[in-house]
C-alpha cells in the first residue's frame, strides 16, 4: 500500500510540474525554466538532507558512471513535456506519456535492463498497453 501511495502523489507531481513549467516557460522559455526547476529541487533535496540521513557519499565510487547522469533526463522530460503541453494541452500529453512509460517499464523488466531481474509479461498487460493507445487515439479524434 506504501508504494502505491507514492506513486500516487509522484503522479501528481509529475502532471503539476508540467503544467507549472509549461506556464513558466511562456514568460522566461524553457532552459531558464529548467534552470529554475532543478535549482529549486536542489535547495529542497538539500534541506531534506539535512534531516533525512539515508545513505552516504562515500559509496558513490560503486555506481556505474552512466547512471551519475541520470538527472541529465530531466532536462529531456521537461523540455518535451513542456512543448507538448503547449502543443497538444495536458491530458493528451499525460495519457501519451504515461502509456509510454508503461511501454519502456514492460521493455525493461522483459529484457531485466538496468540488473533488474527480468518479469515475465502476459497476455492481459498486453491488451491493457493496446486499450491505452486506443483511448490515446479516441482522444486525438
Amino acid at each position: 500500500m506504501k508504494g502505491i501511495i507514492y506513486a500516487f502523489l509522484g503522479g501528481i507531481c509529475i502532471t503539476l510540474q508540467g503544467v507549472v513549467n509549461s506556464r513558466i516557460s511562456q514568460d522566461i522559455g524553457i532552459l531558464q525554466t529548467i534552470t529554475i526547476t532543478h535549482f529549486t529541487a536542489f535547495i529542497l533535496a538539500s534541506f531534506i538532507l539535512l534531516f533525512v540521513r539515508d545513505g552516504s557519499y562515500t559509496q558513490i565510487k560503486k555506481v556505474k558512471l552512466p547512471y551519475l547522469f541520470a538527472g541529465a533526463f530531466g532536462l529531456v522530460i521537461i523540455i518535451n513535456e513542456v512543448t507538448a503541453i503547449q502543443s497538444i494541452g495536458v491530458t493528451l500529453t499525460m495519457a501519451v506519456l504515461l502509456t509510454v512509460q508503461i511501454v519502456m517499464a514492460f521493455l525493461i523488466d522483459a529484457k531485466g535492463l538496468f540488473g533488474l531481474k527480468k518479469q515475465k509479461l502476459y497476455v492481459p498487460q498486453f491488451i491493457g498497453i493496446g486499450m491505452m493507445i486506443t483511448g490515446i487515439l479516441i482522444m486525438q479524434w
